[in-house]
């Protein structure tokens, strides 16, 4: 959610959308990895804001496959075939609470990898659907080993196979294209458009680091509002998460506690998310009650 101080010229001008109507796409895309990013955003009806307040929404459900997670899938996938790290025909694993495994489900498809993804067994089971409607195989992991049972399961498949693992939870690559994406298309498609305040939760973290990193040295004088669910407070805790040699998570948090919130807010602190946190990239932490974030 991005709040400005007032509208831009383009979104007040109905005729603009109108007119474009018909004149289609552009050049029919390669491949449906051309489809992902440059989402719109979209300023929320008067109806519902707030008295004196401009909000957009940056609409990450335009991704070909629904989610912000499409970013990531290729930023991950890419990154490895140019590093070397992921062969031809090799097997990608990777845990999820679901929308990134449906995004590496689609990478998968696309590019001829075989696919396996182990989801904790509270996610929901359309998602597992999704994934195995791509073709992906899904491993659901027991409750009470939460969103570390199923990093812990993901990572023994990969050593005991040698299969490709995903580490969205660690990967670098994950913050750099959301830096080199999702940051810019917001300051670009603001333009001259001041930007108090952008909002954002977290999973990995990739969204928060990267975008607010570009966001902060593009606008200095924007704040940027980092979101937990008020049951699961594990950044202002306080407390940091033990990790393995790799950065995965050692053990769960013990300030997480079930949340109603699904993809937000694992049960540790991902190496992505902290070391935006070492940066200082968020200006302010708010709680989310549980029901006041889900319809």
């Amino acid at each position: 959610t991005h709040h400005s101080s007032h509208q831009s010229k383009f979104h007040n001008n109905k005729t603009i959308t109108m007119a474009n109507r018909g004149a289609g796409y552009g050049p029919p895309l390669n491949n449906i990895s051309e489809a992902v990013g440059n989402t719109p955003l979209v300023k929320i009806s008067d109806r519902i804001c707030p008295a004196g307040r401009t909000i957009y929404a940056k609409c990450e459900f335009f991704n070909p496959l629904s989610s912000v997670k499409d970013r990531l899938a290729l930023s991950i996938i890419e990154t490895a075939e140019k590093d070397g790290s992921l062969k031809p025909g090799q097997t990608v694993v990777e845990a999820t609470s679901g929308n990134t495994g449906i995004a590496v489900a689609m990478m998968c498809a696309q590019r001829g990898y075989p696919c396996v993804i182990t989801m904790a067994e509270p996610f929901s089971v359309e998602r597992r659907k999704i994934m195995r409607m791509l073709g992906a195989k899904v491993i659901v992991t027991p409750k009470a080993g939460k969103g570390t049972g199923m990093v812990e399961k993901a990572k023994e498949l990969a050593d005991k196979n040698g299969w490709f693992l995903c580490h969205q939870f660690e990967t670098d690559a994950n913050w750099k294209f959301h830096y080199e994406s999702t940051g810019p298309e917001i300051i670009n498609d603001l333009k001259d458009t001041k930007l108090d305040y952008w909002v954002t939760g977290y999973g990995t973290g990739g969204t928060f680091h990267g975008a607010a990193k570009y966001i902060k040295e593009k606008s200095p004088t924007t704040k940027v509002i980092l979101a937990e669910p008020g049951n699961a407070n594990i950044v202002q805790s306080g407390i940091k998460t033990d990790r393995n040699a790799d950065g995965s998570p050692a053990t769960s948090h013990p300030a997480f506690k079930a949340h109603p919130i699904q993809g937000w807010t694992p049960d540790f602190i991902p190496l992505v998310l902290e070391k935006g946190l070492d940066q200082t990239l968020q200006d302010e932490m708010v709680n989310i009650p549980d029901g006041a974030a889900v319809a």
